[in-house]
């Protein structure tokens, strides 16, 4: 298995039914599309960039929300 796959593989945290519902979001900004985690407000990071397309494809496919507007709660 290649390192890309094994970084896939170990995201799917990202993809799966989660206890806090929608805790997940894609977002797209004006020059890409980040993994923004509602928990802790702010942009995820993966790891690993050329996993990412594969990590966004299933993600879309698991039906994880996807907006162009910013998903947080405001910052204090």
């Amino acid at each position: 298995m290649n390192r890309e796959m094994v970084v896939v593989e170990s995201r799917t945290d990202l993809w799966a039914d989660d206890v806090i519902p929608y805790r997940w979001v894609l977002w797209n900004t004006a020059g890409e599309t980040l993994l923004f985690d509602r928990e802790t407000n702010c942009p995820a990071d993966i790891g690993d960039e050329t996993a990412l397309p594969e990590v966004l494809r299933r993600m879309r496919e698991a039906g994880v929300p996807e907006t162009d507007d910013y998903p947080g709660r405001p910052c204090a």
